[in-house]
């Protein structure tokens, strides 16, 4: 009886996108594979290997830092978190960068718009101490906010968006998802005291999002971003904007009227 042979290692086929804001195509890889690699670690072999000048964003490894979003297969994901053995034997994986920013290089994207977005963002502004110089919370309210305060900026809820995603000229006047649930981590928080509904309504475009849940389904911390953030941003703006009642009782107290700012331009359908 002949001793048993080691086992060839098998290859794993990955096309990755390559190029710039100028263009750009798929470009098929094969690299050996090793057991419980992950899509990243198939990205770094290509570069160790083959194309030492392939461009790719990532830090931890871990799915905290929120650097390594790409489309794996059309889907977006994070590529830390993708596992191969989620593929099928012999498929090619095709992984391109999110189509919702501007390419820079192969598998990066500019989302500056995301940091500028955030600097339109108001700051915490807590209330006054109690007497006793401290500040209490309820743990219900603290539980609320404290899913928001998970995400990890890996903008894949931007990516999914349609509003934003489709439409470029839709940016100025929609903020996206991720803004959704930093505005509902601040405007929910029962300790702060700026008020930011009219921000939300006029400026960030809440009234423009549709509600599909594309940007839930794909947060990889598992954030009800519609559900928890979105709806109930959307009933305060409703009511404060446009409920009969609440109107009435601010005119009765005296209270400014707040139809007076104008929409801003609505996105494209």
């Amino acid at each position: 009886m002949t001793a048993e042979t080691p086992a060839a290692a098998t290859n794993i086929r990955m096309k990755v996108w390559r190029g710039d804001d100028t263009g750009g195509a798929f470009v098929e890889f094969a690299v050996p594979s090793d057991p419980g690699m992950v899509v990243l670690d198939v990205v770094h072999r290509i570069q160790a290997t083959q194309a030492p000048d392939l461009a790719v964003r990532w830090n931890c490894k871990a799915g905290k830092c929120g650097s390594c979003s790409a489309e794996i297969n059309g889907h977006p994901k994070l590529m830390c978190m993708t596992r191969m053995n989620e593929f099928a034997p012999g498929e090619v994986i095709a992984v391109s960068p999110v189509k919702t920013f501007p390419v820079i290089k192969d598998l990066v994207t500019d989302v500056s718009f995301n940091y500028e977005k955030a600097k339109t963002v108001p700051a915490f502004k807590p209330k006054p101490k109690e007497a006793d110089g401290t500040r209490r919370m309820y743990q219900e309210d603290v539980d609320r906010v404290q899913e928001f305060h998970k995400c990890i900026e890996c903008f894949l809820c931007q990516d999914v968006c349609h509003v934003i995603r489709d439409h470029e000229e839709n940016k100025p006047s929609f903020s996206g998802p991720r803004f959704f649930v930093r505005l509902a981590g601040l405007e929910m928080h029962p300790l702060d005291t700026n008020d930011r509904l009219e921000l939300i309504r006029a400026k960030h475009g809440l009234g423009f999002c549709n509600i599909t849940k594309c940007c839930t389904e794909v947060c990889p911390e598992d954030i009800h971003i519609t559900d928890n953030a979105i709806i109930p941003l959307k009933e305060r703006v409703v009511t404060r904007n446009y409920d009969p009642i609440a109107w009435a009782l601010r005119r009765m107290r005296g209270k400014k009227d707040e139809f007076a700012p104008p929409e801003p331009e609505p996105p494209s359908a």
